[in-house]
């Protein structure tokens, strides 16, 4: 209880120090007062080696951010989204936003920059900036990092965004000193881990309880038995999470241009066996589509999976954590052969580097350890939403109409904020 105290002592006097912060202008960089990026060591001009950056201040009044470690389940995202809800009327700009969600925004928003002015030119001033002028507080939940292209910008990112003023708040499953572990060029990624460290108050939120685990009314609604009547229980539950007035039929969603075949759709709930949706080539843009166009899922004939099959339980993972969060949009995990499915970006990436598959999965990222994680949270959530609680907060129902419809506003307010894609 002592330790729950600090925490929240900590997160009060940051609340305090903002009540009376005014953050600077965001002055804009000239694009051609900035350097091209140094040709002569590739890793060394994207992890801020070889030619002198240009030397960022932060200012002085800037409050000490936090950075929110603890073990799954421990209340790293709820304190935060309290946090920001309850933020001073005085910052008038925020953003909260999942750390993958963040990153992927800002390789696009490199991108554009690049194909205007080349792609030797160093876009990321300029995209820090404009990260500044709509975020004078930015709330990340779960940073990591697990993929090359983000260690190789981090750190330039993150002090460019503070000496705008911008203050981060985070959450994470690690302490800094574990992020990256055994990644490629790991001991290039040590000062970003140093200015995590400097720059942020760490806390510590470990708990040796998982509040998601805590016993609730039981709904049976995620937990379907196995054999004959399995089909029977997904079927009840589909036509209760669904919409009488329209019969099950198949629809068609699209994202990016590609097709996404829903077998069976009723109202705002979808259904699928596993193959047909985990066992298709799919990945967190589709995910996310669909959460944007179904409230409830029926998943059927979920099997077995050990780490042969990693490929399978990375997608299953990453589209639980998008039903739960309604927010997450992960980038696909590279699979078992080399023939899987790779962005064009990793492709690039990987040539320019001189890397094969093999030396990619020699790393941590496909040792298992970010899977042990990322599995320990998936059965965690899978637990919460197999409550009861957790179905009437959807449904907008609950132990009396005016409570039901208080979860139900305040649940879709949440979920708003988590359905944002971009900064």
């Amino acid at each position: 209880m002592t330790h729950t105290r600090d925490i929240i002592g900590r997160l009060q006097d940051l609340h305090e120090r903002l009540r009376g912060y005014h953050p600077p202008a965001v002055i804009h960089p000239n694009p051609e007062s900035l350097d091209l990026q140094p040709k002569t060591s590739f890793l060394g001009s994207l992890f801020g080696r070889g030619k002198a950056k240009e030397e960022l201040t932060i200012p002085e009044n800037l409050p000490k951010g936090l950075y929110m470690y603890g073990d799954v389940g421990c209340g790293k995202t709820m304190l935060m989204d309290l946090f920001y809800e309850t933020l001073p009327s005085n910052i008038v700009s925020k953003s909260r936003i999942h750390f993958h969600n963040f990153m992927q925004d800002v390789h696009k928003r490199m991108h554009v920059v690049k194909m205007q002015y080349g792609n030797d030119f160093d876009a990321l001033p300029l995209v820090a900036a404009a990260i500044a002028e709509k975020s004078s507080v930015l709330c990340f939940d779960e940073f990591q990092c697990t993929d090359v292209a983000d260690a190789m910008i981090l750190r330039r990112l993150l002090e460019s965004l503070m000496s705008h003023g911008v203050v981060l708040i985070t959450t994470s499953n690690r302490h800094p000193d574990d992020l990256y572990k055994n990644g490629i060029q790991r001991e290039s990624f040590i000062p970003c881990i140093n200015l995590l460290k400097t720059a942020l108050d760490v806390i510590n939120l470990n708990s040796p309880t998982d509040y998601r685990k805590i016993p609730r009314p039981p709904s049976g609604v995620y937990h379907h038995p196995l054999g004959q009547d399995a089909d029977q229980h997904a079927q009840k539950w589909f036509e209760f999470l669904g919409d009488p007035k329209d019969p099950p039929h198949p629809e068609t969603q699209e994202v990016w241009g590609r097709k996404i075949e829903v077998p069976l759709a009723s109202g705002r709930a979808a259904q699928f066996s596993f193959q047909q949706l985990i066992g298709r080539a799919t990945g967190a843009a589709d995910y996310l589509e669909l959460v944007r166009n179904y409230d409830a899922f029926i998943i059927t004939d979920v099997p077995g999976m050990t780490l042969n099959q990693r490929d399978l339980a990375r997608r299953f993972i990453t589209f639980i954590d998008a039903v739960y969060e309604s927010r997450a949009e992960m980038k696909s995990s590279l699979g078992e052969g080399e023939g899987s499915d790779l962005s064009d970006a990793m492709r690039m990436m990987m040539d320019d580097l001189g890397l094969s598959m093999q030396a990619l999965k020699s790393t941590s990222i496909f040792s298992g350890d970010e899977e042990r994680f990322a599995f320990a949270r998936a059965l965690s959530r899978l637990s919460e939403m197999g409550s009861k609680q957790w179905v009437e907060r959807g449904l907008g129902v609950g132990l009396n109409a005016e409570q039901g419809k208080s979860e139900h506003d305040a649940w879709k307010k949440v979920r708003s904020h988590w359905s944002e894609d971009n900064m």
